[in-house]
């Protein structure tokens, strides 16, 4: 028996074939650490398949490493839903039929709830899609700041407002992470406009980069933990920002220490020497054709496939930067891909429409109802005249990577008839606008003016006119890839709206949009309610809120200038914005919003934090626990808010800084708290709020850190960014 056991032997060692200890595999051993798994993965690893885990195999997958068992990666577009599958390798819809999704509203309306607990219903139902639908990054949210208002893309973020974009960006990530699938926060940074976006040089301050464009980005990496950031297009003094040293090495990856993957925007990579050293570690959608291009495989081209490939070979780069690299992605892996411990996800359920629905009525905005036409009792009527184009089209189609496949969508002409019966409800489309087209404007088929007249027609023997109006998700609108052209509403809205107050005084202006526009035709109406992109439930939401089913509380995330040139970034000439097709200059610095609307004492059309109901509610003096603090106190502030009026409702209340006797310019005030009040009609509370001493710090350029100074600062609590109630003065020493 032992001379054959020696002889096999003998046989395995001359065929090669002579076994080798069996090492355990730790890296698939979920009660290891992290880093312990990481480290043992990339042990395992050869050279190639470091890199190929850096780059993409498809449109919307990068490699895993079969031989080792650890799957790809799936990502997939959000934020507002998980996008219809792609093919492989070209733009075009797969076509399958189990693809569809819950739409859920845009994020300008979940930033319009001012609600944290709201975010977190929101993320965790978009991620247990995402989970079910086997994806492993969610490409979003996003939260670059509202500075113009033709960005063709602020639908997609969460306001003007650091902080708001902050306190609403954390919970919205930790509920999709719950699912075992990472948030991709974007676009990282300073994606501000999409005319020119691929190119655009931005140059700012140190102050406004830190006080006004990093704080949400910071936060997502700091306080949500999320997994992934996504580059942006533009670049950012001079480097492109998906290959950027300072934004990506010194501030992303040093100053916050994120341990997560750096994800380009699909073709954001331009170099492969600068994407290996500063910070890129998933390249996806590069400019090539794929498996048609006439070379072997057009993935392995891409920036950091085979070009970076041979530079490690020849030590041009270090070896130590794919390991970075590497373990950034296997990290990301083992927390979604091969986390065993993820739920199973649900699609399209019930609760999912009823999360929806929540946010878009609690972000809903009542901006006027001077004559009380709301809440609309039906009975008064008998005849109700529905007049809009967006009041039947789809507003999940286009818009650019945001497009949906909704299981199902509720129009608002939808809703309304289901609310107030199909027997009063006459609809005149009033208006055209075209196909949904993401890079060409398609005109209308139909008669401007056949539209137009019988939309008058309507309205003139109508009890009750309800207009359903705004902006779409068509080129030059809201819409991925271009700007707006004009701060009116398009499709000659603002001359039909003129003509319908003419032969009606009753009417219910509801615009959806993602952005603000010129009104002016505002004198003239009595009620006007803004309704952004509410996704599947966007009818019965808006049903609801004309109802008083529900009672309006939103509150609006961005300024609604009277004027373009109100706007700081249009107040100093084309370098400001647009630029000039290569440069722009951020030169209202860190007056964006309803900073510079106060500081520069301009009137706006409705402000910053403004939304009215249909109860009222009475506001306290505020007051603070002490007089004096340090730089790492707390500040706890109270006061009282009563319901007044006779229905339930809630009221977002909001504190405001300012500091009068600044060493540095500061703005006129500065949100630095805020909570959204519940009360049943007559009830009060005691609403206390927190604002920490070093938040109201300004960031020193000479120091490169955050100061505060021995000062007297004013802290007020208010309804709006214009509407203060009242003010409490502390020190800090």
């Amino acid at each position: 028996m032992n001379k054959l056991k020696s002889l096999f032997m003998i046989l395995l060692a001359i065929s090669g074939l002579q076994a080798q200890p069996t090492v355990k595999q730790v890296y698939l051993d979920k009660n290891q650490p992290m880093e312990v798994r990481v480290k043992d993965a990339l042990s395992r690893m050869t050279l190639e398949e470091k890199v190929a885990l850096c780059h993409a195999q498809s449109k919307f997958s990068s490699h895993g490493v079969p031989r080792l068992g650890i799957p790809e990666l799936w990502m997939s577009d959000g934020p507002h839903g998980v996008r219809m599958e792609i093919m492989w390798d070209s733009w075009d819809h797969a076509g399958w039929t189990n693809d569809s999704c819950t739409a859920f509203p845009a994020l300008t309306c979940l930033a319009a709830t001012w609600n944290p607990e709201m975010s977190h219903l929101y993320g965790k139902a978009i991620g247990e899609e995402a989970r079910y639908r086997r994806k492993d990054v969610l490409l979003g949210p996003g939260v670059n700041i509202y500075r113009t208002p033709l960005n063709g893309r602020n639908f997609e973020y969460m306001g003007e407002d650091p902080y708001l974009a902050s306190r609403m960006v954390v919970p919205y990530i930790k509920g999709v992470q719950e699912n075992g699938v990472a948030a991709c926060v974007k676009h990282y940074v300073l994606n501000n406009q999409e005319k020119w976006r691929g190119h655009i040089d931005v140059e700012l301050s140190d102050r406004a980069l830190y006080e006004i464009y990093l704080p949400a980005f910071e936060a997502a990496v700091t306080e949500a933990g999320v997994w992934t950031i996504m580059g942006s297009y533009n670049k950012v003094r001079g480097q492109h920002a998906c290959e950027n040293n300072l934004t990506l090495m010194k501030i992303l990856k040093g100053e916050w220490n994120f341990d997560g993957c750096v994800i380009t925007d699909w073709g954001g990579a331009h170099n492969t020497k600068d994407a290996a050293l500063n910070g890129q570690d998933i390249e996806m959608g590069t400019g090539t054709n794929g498996f048609s291009a006439n070379k072997k495989n057009a993935y392995d081209n891409y920036f950091l496939a085979d070009p970076y490939l041979q530079m490690l070979r020849s030590g041009e780069i270090p070896v130590s930067n794919v390991d970075e690299k590497a373990s950034r992605v296997l990290r990301l892996i083992f927390r979604t891909a091969m986390n065993q411990d993820k739920p199973f996800g649900a699609l399209c359920n019930q609760e999912h429409s009823e999360v929806g629905r929540a946010v878009s009525e609690q972000g809903i905005v009542l901006l006027k109802n001077s004559t009380k036409l709301l809440p609309i009792d039906g009975s008064r009527y008998k005849t109700i005249a529905v007049i809009g184009e967006n009041a039947t089209r789809s507003l999940t189609e286009g818009g650019g990577s945001s497009e949906l496949k909704p299981k199902y969508e509720i129009s608002p002409l939808q809703g309304l008839i289901e609310k107030f019966g199909a027997d009063k409800i006459k609809y005149a489309m009033g208006y055209g606008s075209g196909a949904p087209a993401y890079d060409q404007v398609k005109s209308s088929p139909y008669n401007a003016d056949s539209l137009r007249k019988a939309a008058i027609e309507l309205a003139s023997k109508s009890d009750l006119v309800i207009y359903v109006g705004g902006l779409n998700k068509n080129t030059h609108q809201d819409c991925e890839g271009n700007d707006r052209l004009s701060y009116d509403l398009p499709f000659g809205q603002n001359e039909l709206i003129s003509e319908l107050q003419k032969v009606n005084k009753n009417i219910v202006l509801v615009m959806l949009s993602g952005n603000a526009y010129a009104m002016p035709w505002l004198s003239q109406a009595t009620t006007l309610v803004q309704a952004w992109y509410g996704g599947s439930e966007a009818g019965n939401a808006i049903a609801n809120i004309l109802s008083g089913n529900v009672n309006p509380s939103g509150k609006l995330p961005f300024t609604f200038g009277e004027k373009l040139s109100d706007y700081g970034a249009h107040s100093f000439g084309t370098i400001a914005y647009p630029g000039d097709e290569t440069k722009e200059e951020y030169r209202e610095d860190i007056l964006v919003g309803y900073r510079w609307f106060d500081t520069k004492k301009i009137n706006p059309q409705f402000p910053f934090g403004y939304g009215l109901s249909y109860t009222t509610f009475e506001y306290g003096k505020i007051s603070a626990d002490k007089k004096e603090y340090s730089a790492d106190d707390t500040i706890q502030l109270s006061f009282t808010l009563k319901n007044t009026g006779s229905r339930d409702g809630a009221e977002v209340v909001q504190v405001y800084a300012s500091e009068p006797n600044a060493s540095v310019v500061r703005p006129t005030k500065e949100l630095k708290a805020f909570k959204k009040v519940f009360l049943k009609a007559g009830e009060s509370t005691i609403v206390g709020l927190s604002v920490k001493v070093k938040d109201l710090a300004y960031f020193d350029e000479n120091s490169h850190t955050w100061h505060i100074d021995p000062s007297t600062f004013v802290l007020s609590n208010a309804s709006s960014s214009t509407d203060i109630v009242s003010s409490v003065k502390i020190k800090v020493k």
